[in-house]
């Protein structure tokens, strides 16, 4: 499966995007799905994940209560409701994808597909 991030963009302190993640060359709806940021200088860190039925979805604790992740199988559409933005979530946002069951939604290792990354930057 081929993923396509896009809806980055440059938002002020406070403000609010939405990421969108096409899923191509598969049916999106056998895989669990991700959004995974790096921010500059740092290493990748799981963002969110939501199962293949669109239920459970699990946030870090840096962006719950603030970001929503949500799905829809139908249009092979993963999205990332972003709220409440501040400085400290500036990094390039990917979505990723696995069909493995083995791996914890944070374990950034069960992760087999990746998308190309948007960039988000909340000025201050």
């Amino acid at each position: 499966v081929q993923l396509q991030a896009s809806g980055g963009g440059l938002v002020q302190d406070g403000g609010s995007l939405r990421l969108a993640c096409r899923a191509s060359g598969g049916t999106l709806s056998v895989y669990k799905m991700a959004w995974v940021r790096q921010a500059p200088g740092k290493d990748r860190e799981f963002v969110a994940a939501i199962r293949r039925s669109g239920s459970a979805p699990s946030y870090a604790d840096a962006v719950k209560g603030r970001f929503t992740i949500s799905r829809d199988n139908a249009k092979n559409m993963v999205y990332l409701q972003m709220n409440s933005l501040q400085h400290d979530d500036t990094a390039i946002y990917f979505c990723a994808a696995t069909n493995s069951i083995h791996f914890a939604d944070h374990d950034l290792r069960g992760y087999s597909y990746w998308g190309q990354g948007t960039l988000v930057t909340v000025s201050s």
